[in-house]
């Protein structure tokens, strides 16, 4: 006892000199706590969590016990109470706080932008702004609060541990990557909220935070990627995507692992995946990953939502074309559905919106051309679509999952010419056009380390067009048929070597079978092929990614088993950083294409769908073979980003057939290829309220073909410049505006020879084609806009209004050209003109909880 009092008394005689020294300073709760202990001889029972985070002002070294505690009381959200003279408790009073901080990457020490921050069981949330902070009010002080990135670990905090202090600080956050998360996001407001720049040069759109994009009223998957540089759509149309001078049937499309060979509702103008369960679209044009083939110009990968909530959410919604609704409903804590619907209202009134996108659909096809012996007033038409998908998402358990999931895909024409017959009966005849995509996937992925992972997937897609064609006039039916089946199966492993370092391997077997018919009532004549490929793929990449270098290396074999021919696939993607703000990019990659579309536009559809999907034979229809590398530069700072880009891309095996041409090579059966080259350059400013972005692609695309003379002339998508300008800005907290504009050359076109435009071929006469794809058709310019407005309806429900107007201008853009026999004078050729959107609103709105 006489070693413990002096002992004890010179523990006190510290205090008392620390409490001095840092009179009037803040200091850890925790900390005055274990003093206050030592220096009043008193117990204090809490929970650590509850106190942890908390920071007081240091009480003066002469005040009693009871003055501290009073203080403490009435300047924290914590109740501290005597028991008796020795024991005091604390407990955290229900009270709302305000919570606030600023999330930065321990990678680098940048700050996060776009990292999400939900407070759990609430309605409540807000991302982080360019310089990562956050902050919101009326948090219960016994919130969880949940802040998720991209590429990082998701971390749990209370809302105490985040509460705004006295002096207005905030609390400094680090989030970590994760470890088998090497391609991590590189910039994360990339042209307007919900657009991502991955390390690897790839864009992630993420459609829940999508922000506004001028023009549109719904986040459109397909719609959105074309304010990427090199991606655009010649004739506006979604089914229409030319990436880097490609067609649209060399993107290779994959939703939720299930390869899709349909992307458009109204034959093109509307994505035919329903963005509200789409959660993020991964759009990569050159260095992809060796798990990927086909797609020789583009892979466009969609994943739909893949956790399971602890209660139900949904939302529905309507604009002036479809109404939709989707849900996500959790069955238990392992097992949850997802549904989502989408209708077309187009059969049961017929909107400015619809007129417009009729009109532009369906110009020059038999719905709006009329012929002698029938008028417009004897055609009638009805035209709808749905779309449908569903999710089954099992956890079995902390390490392993089930997914399954099904989508189908619906368009659908009915056209009736009305006329008098010879006995002066009114007669009528119905044709019909019926499009449908189905798909079906599933897939379990094991966690059986740390560092090892597991992914065994499987697909069934099945595609048709299907079209009866009755004539009026000729009393003549015409049947046609396109069918595509393909099955998949894919097994990959991931080991991750260290959290730099990882290494996939995986093997995938397809079997895809491709049928066309055609059927002729009058003279009587039917043409049915079917062709079937297998193929067998291995392939492997190691990705590498520490400090200033990314780097991942992969190649891919594949062996087709009815040719005996095997390709292999190298791929590279680099990225070197040279300082805090300039690095240096280098891709490179080898794919190969066995389905192609043939275009024809004499009676293919009802002259509304011209494109029929075929199979390679390596006969008259070649493997499509692409070579492409690019190699750019990127400066980024202070929210200035400059992206600078060349490339040079050659596709071989393609053929005349399906490339549409407008001319003498329609019906050419020949082979050959393109090359594209051109720069793309970038320029974005992006701030917390706003982000402006320009954009300007030149290229040069030619077609070689050996067999056609000339050999060398323009490509049909040959777009020399190509410039966007657009801006997005947050008006206020909920109303966002954004506006741009579009400008790009004119497609080519090929006129006929002047003085003799017709010409004699067997017993029929022709347009006689100049050389091919010479001229241009006039510069296309567009301007668009769009308003968007988020209302809280309640603390569960929110409602979001947005307007948006397409070529608010009306101006007047031919998208193609073409001639065709003058039928009252054979010595001469008419000019056709294909005309884009005129001014075109919508706008929709929509019910989130």
């Amino acid at each position: 006892m006489k070693l413990i009092k002096p002992f004890f008394t010179f523990l006190c005689f510290i205090s008392v000199f620390a409490f001095e020294m840092y009179a009037q300073e803040q200091l850890p709760l925790l900390q005055l706590i274990k003093d206050l202990e030592v220096r009043y001889d008193v117990k204090f029972s809490y929970s650590e969590s509850d106190v942890e985070a908390v920071l007081v002002e240091n009480p003066k070294a002469d005040a009693s016990l009871k003055t501290i505690i009073t203080n403490l009381n009435e300047t924290t959200l914590l109740n501290f109470k005597f028991l008796n003279d020795r024991y005091i408790t604390i407990s955290v009073i229900d009270k709302t706080i305000s919570i606030c901080g600023v999330l930065i990457s321990e990678a680098d020490g940048l700050p996060l932008m776009g990292a999400s921050i939900v407070v759990e069981n609430t309605q409540k949330g807000i991302i982080t702004n360019a310089d990562g902070e956050f902050e919101l009010q009326a948090i219960p002080v016994n919130a969880a609060i949940t802040i998720s990135y991209l590429g990082y670990e998701t971390l749990q905090l209370k809302a105490i541990q985040l509460r705004k202090q006295l002096n207005n600080s905030c609390e400094t956050i680090l989030l970590t990557e994760r470890v088998e998360a090497l391609n991590s996001i590189l910039i994360s407001k990339y042209l307007t909220t919900g657009l991502q720049k991955r390390i690897d040069g790839s864009t992630v759109l993420n459609t829940e935070k999508f922000g506004t994009l001028p023009g549109l009223t719904e986040p459109d998957v397909l719609q959105s990627i074309q304010a990427l540089p090199g991606v655009e759509s010649i004739n506006e149309s979604i089914a229409n995507i030319n990436v880097r001078g490609g067609t649209n049937d060399q993107n290779l499309m994959i939703w939720d692992g299930i390869k899709m060979y349909h992307s458009g509702h109204f034959f093109g103008l509307i994505s035919a995946y329903n963005p509200y369960l789409t959660e993020k679209v991964e759009v990569t044009k050159n260095g992809t990953s060796s798990e990927f083939s086909d797609g020789v110009s583009s892979t466009i990968n969609m994943f739909t939502k893949n956790n399971i909530d602890e209660s139900v959410s949904g939302g529905f919604g309507a604009n002036l074309l479809h109404a939709d609704a989707f849900l996500q409903i959790p069955l238990s804590k392992k097992l949850a559905v997802h549904v989502s619907g989408r209708r077309s209202t187009t059969d049961v009134f017929s909107s400015p919106t619809y007129n417009k996108y009729f009109e532009k659909s369906f110009q020059d096809s038999e719905l709006t051309t009329n012929s002698e012996n029938i008028s417009a007033a004897q055609q009638s038409s009805d035209f709808s679509f749905y779309d449908y998908s569903a999710k089954l998402l099992f956890n079995t358990n902390d390490n392993q999952k089930f997914r399954a999931n099904v989508i189908g895909i619906n368009n659908n024409l009915d056209y009736t010419e009305s006329f008098e017959n010879s006995e002066g009966e009114t007669e009528s005849k119905t044709s019909n056009l019926k499009q449908e995509n189905l798909g079906f996937g599933a897939n379990w992925n094991a966690t059986w380390s740390d560092k090892f992972t597991t992914e065994l997937s499987g697909f069934y897609s099945q595609y048709n067009v299907d079209a009866l064609n009755n004539r009026a006039e000729t009393d003549q039916s015409l049947t046609q048929a396109n069918e595509v089946l393909e099955t998949g199966v894919k097994l990959k492993g991931q080991l991750a070597i260290n959290s730099n370092l990882s290494f996939l391997a995986g093997y995938a077997f397809n079997e895809i079978g491709v049928l066309y018919q055609t059927t002729v009532s009058a003279p009587s004549y039917d043409r049915t092929k079917k062709d079937v490929l297998l193929n067998h793929a291995a392939f492997a990449e190691v990705e590498y990614n520490k400090h200033n270098t990314y780097l991942r290396l992969g190649v891919r074999g594949n062996y087709f088993q009815k040719f005996n021919s095997f390709l292999v696939e190298p791929r590279i993607n680099l990225r070197q950083k040279l300082s805090n703000h300039f690095a240096l990019k280098l891709q490179g990659e080898f794919k190969n294409q066995t389905a192609k579309q043939r275009i024809d536009f004499q009676d293919d559809f009802l002259g509304v769908e011209n494109r029929r999907w075929t199979l390679a034979n390596e006969q008259l229809i070649k493997i499509s073979k692409s070579k492409q590398a690019s190699l750019g530069f990127e400066y980024n700072q202070n929210n200035w980003l400059f992206d600078v880009e060349g490339f040079y891309k050659i596709v071989d095996g393609i053929t005349a057939s399906n490339q549409g041409f407008y001319n003498n090579f329609q019906y050419v059966n020949a082979n050959g290829n393109y090359q594209a080259q051109g720069v793309e350059l970038l320029i974005n400013k992006t701030a917390a309220k706003y982000s402006v972005w320009a954009s300007y692609t030149y290229s040069v695309n030619n077609y070689e073909f050996n067999s056609i003379t000339p050999s060398v002339f323009p490509n049909n998508v040959d777009v020399r410049h190509s410039t966007s300008i657009a801006a997005s800005y947050q008006i206020l907290k909920n109303l966002e505006a954004s506006i741009g504009g579009i400008w790009r050359s004119g497609q080519p076109y090929t006129k006929p020879v002047e003085g003799n435009e017709t010409i004699k071929s067997g017993n029929d006469t022709v347009v006689n084609y100049d050389t091919p794809n010479q001229e241009n058709v006039d510069d296309f310019i567009r301007v668009d806009a769009s308003l968007s407005s988020k209302i809280k309806l309640s603390n569960k429900v929110n409602g979001q209004l947005r307007i948006g107007v397409l070529n608010i201008l009306n101006r007047k853009n031919t998208i193609n050209r073409y001639f065709e026999l003058n039928p009252e004078n054979t010595d001469e050729a008419l000019r056709v003109d294909n005309q884009s959107l005129g001014l075109t609103p919508n706008c929709s709105f929509r019910i989130i909880f």
